[in-house]
């Protein structure tokens, strides 16, 4: 909307700076902060001289931000206080510190853990994606396999975790060391969650040259939605084949498993 001449302050509460009377003066120039201050009119205005409220237009008058009173103020008088009250028409930009959660039509429940999203909706401090927790167990011991027909746990490679929600995942990281001598063999990994294999990979169960000797180490990432908050033990197992076997953590190696709580 367009204004001829000054556009009205709206809702801009503010109280001026104390000032100091002076003998025999009338007029006085209004500040918050050192700044000065325009009233809209002194109808807009809450002026305390002596105690006493003043009557706008007949007490006290103002152009800009000069307040100019009825009278000379003599010494011993004081202005209490200068309260302006922008327009009181219409609320436009609440004051500060004035507007409270319970005035919000957001909906979500508001608390220190949350935040107002753009779509004026509270969520969960962080959003999706924060992670929880994180676990590992690692094992250095060496552990020769040999021929073994079926899965066997890798020895120490064994965590529990308790999700802290139903909605969490689990993400699982694996580094397993190992080193193949002579014969045509290889090995297959597994990660179990309690009794349930939730990845196998058989792709690491292929066949090298004989007489070759093969060191290395394989990582492996898988991402499980377990659907629970109850303890939850995470393995690995490994079954060998061939004519020989494999070694797990030659030379110092070492390996482990990282078990990392990503929130819903």
């Amino acid at each position: 909307m367009a204004y001829i001449g000054r556009e009205p302050t709206v809702g801009n509460f503010q109280v001026c700076d104390a000032i100091s009377v002076v003998n025999n003066q009338a007029a006085y120039t209004m500040q918050v902060g050192g700044v000065n201050v325009s009233p809209e009119t002194a109808n807009h205005m809450l002026v305390s001289l002596n105690g006493v409220l003043q009557a706008p237009g007949s007490s006290f008058t103002v152009s800009g931000s000069t307040i100019t009173f009825a009278s000379n103020l003599v010494t011993g008088d004081v202005i209490n206080f200068i309260h302006i009250l922008g327009s009181v028409l219409d609320l436009g930009v609440p004051s500060d510190s004035t507007v409270s959660l319970a005035k919000l039509t957001a909906t979500g429940t508001k608390s220190s853990s949350t935040f107002l999203r753009g779509d004026n909706t509270f969520a969960e401090a962080g959003g999706g994606g924060k992670i929880n927790q994180v676990l590992q167990a690692t094992n250095s011991t060496q552990q020769d396999l040999n021929s073994n027909s079926s899965f066997v746990d890798l020895a120490g490679v064994t965590q529990a975790i308790t999700p802290s929600a139903t909605s969490s995942k689990i993400l699982i990281i694996s580094d397993i060391h190992f080193d193949l001598t002579a014969g045509d063999r290889g090995f297959q990994i597994q990660i179990l969650r309690d009794s349930t294999v939730v990845f196998e990979d058989g792709n690491n169960k292929s066949t090298y040259t004989a007489g070759a000797r093969i060191a290395g180490r394989n990582t492996y990432l898988e991402l499980d939605a377990p659907s629970s908050t109850s303890s939850l033990t995470y393995k690995v197992q490994v079954q060998t084949d061939g004519n020989a076997g494999a070694r797990f953590n030659p030379e110092s190696g070492r390996s482990n498993i990282t078990l990392i709580e990503v929130l819903a």
